[in-house]
């Protein structure tokens, strides 16, 4: 990705390699808060702030911090330390600024301490050798492209809430069908 423009970064990583349908990152969040579009918008908005921060802080802290210290098979714990810290933050914001948001998020606002697409997407940055710029702009992309898998399962979730569906099909069943049928949906942006 060394040569890719800012722009051709930000496509690829909301559609072609989308951090739910491609990475399979994350789908805890996804099939958890996905009920409905106002969560689904709460959920995708902390993310995409928890992780353009992460990656703003654990960037430089292992290119200026590890690696002159010979340190970086510390990168995961110290990813971990940073997510850990941001999250108390946008959950304590978020407690006292949008309290029915956070009620509705419930454990998954503080679970995306443990969120494997905010680690992931750290990570990534640094096996793809982008540069601080780059990795901000594919930070950003994931993070509305699993805003964008949310929203748009929500949205279907909530359709399906008021339509009959077969007993034997309620609940996990059609929404793993779902899930499915999206990322096939999503497979379609790979020749882009």
């Amino acid at each position: 990705m060394g040569e890719l423009s800012i722009v051709s970064i930000l496509i690829a990583s909301i559609l072609t390699q989308n951090v739910i349908f491609a990475r399979f990152l994350g789908t805890c969040p996804y099939l958890g808060v996905s009920k409905s579009l106002s969560t689904a918008f709460g959920m995708s908005a902390a993310v995409v702030f928890v992780m353009t921060l992460c990656t703003a802080i654990t960037y430089p802290v292992y290119h200026l911090l590890l690696v002159p210290l010979q340190m970086e098979y510390m990168q995961t714990i110290s990813f971990i330390l940073v997510i850990a810290a941001l999250v108390q933050v946008v959950e304590i914001v978020m407690k006292k600024t949008a309290r029915g948001l956070y009620n509705a998020l419930g454990i998954f606002l503080p679970l995306i301490t443990t969120n494997c697409a905010v680690l992931g997407v750290a990570l990534l940055n640094i096996t793809e050798g982008l540069d601080f710029v780059q990795s901000l702009a594919f930070t950003v992309g994931i993070a509305v492209g699993f805003g964008l898998a949310l929203s748009i399962f929500a949205g279907i979730r909530e359709q399906l809430a008021v339509r009959h569906i077969p007993k034997v099909m309620q609940g996990a069943p059609i929404g793993l069908i779902t899930a499915g049928i999206l990322a096939l949906a999503f497979m379609g942006f790979a020749g882009l």
